[in-house]
């Protein structure tokens, strides 16, 4: 019987001047546009942010982001690098540092819950708007690898890291990566973040 009246309904919706409501829920949403070959969006990846929400790694898609690793437990570091992220983003100005997105992503979910997350972004005062995120323990090493971030466990516990920061595009191509050595950050990826800011526009 639905298809006798479908074409009826789109006649009306043509007289009218409009898509019929039963023809417009019947057809596809609209797909997304492919991702570039050498976006690291392709990797499928689970994760859990600072507030306990579930998202997917390639929902980071859409601006420039900011991405390191790190661990709650670090002492040395990790601190630098969240250091390191804030006074970059200080030295953008108000728009372009609203366009900027920052995710800071676990090597250790086993400990670092969605609650110990939040305490760190308390206890450095990032800004609300940073991402820190909790992978499954399945997806840590394969996030660390598109990101060439190098880390292995220590027996007392800590983890040997790369310490670093990588751009990356609105759609997830690697455009920077800068070595984190203090808390200033560098002003050749500080220039490269501008330029991807001012591309994006």
């Amino acid at each position: 019987m639905k298809s006798a009246i479908l074409p009826l309904l789109f006649g009306i919706g043509l007289a009218l001047g409009q898509v019929p409501a039963a023809i417009a829920a019947d057809a596809p949403a609209a797909a997304a546009p492919a991702l570039p070959g050498a976006s690291l969006y392709h990797l499928q990846a689970g994760l859990t942010d600072q507030h306990g929400q579930s998202l997917q790694w390639a929902s980071l898609r859409g601006k420039p982001q900011l991405v390191s690793m790190f661990y709650a437990n670090c002492h040395l570091m990790c601190p630098l690098i969240l250091e390191n992220a804030k006074a970059l983003q200080k030295q953008l100005p108000a728009a372009q540092r609203a366009r900027l997105g920052v995710a800071m992503i676990t090597l250790d979910p086993a400990r670092d819950s969605p609650q110990a997350l939040a305490e760190v972004a308390r206890n450095h005062r990032t800004p609300d708007d940073w991402r820190y995120l909790r992978p499954g323990a399945d997806d840590v090493r394969a996030l660390a690898s598109v990101l060439d971030v190098r880390y292995r466990f220590r027996e007392d516990g800590s983890i040997n890291h790369t310490s670093v920061l990588v751009l990356l595009d609105a759609e997830g191509r690697v455009l920077g990566r800068s070595e984190v050595v203090n808390a200033l950050p560098d002003p050749a990826f500080l220039e490269q973040v501008r330029t991807a800011l001012a591309a994006a526009d």
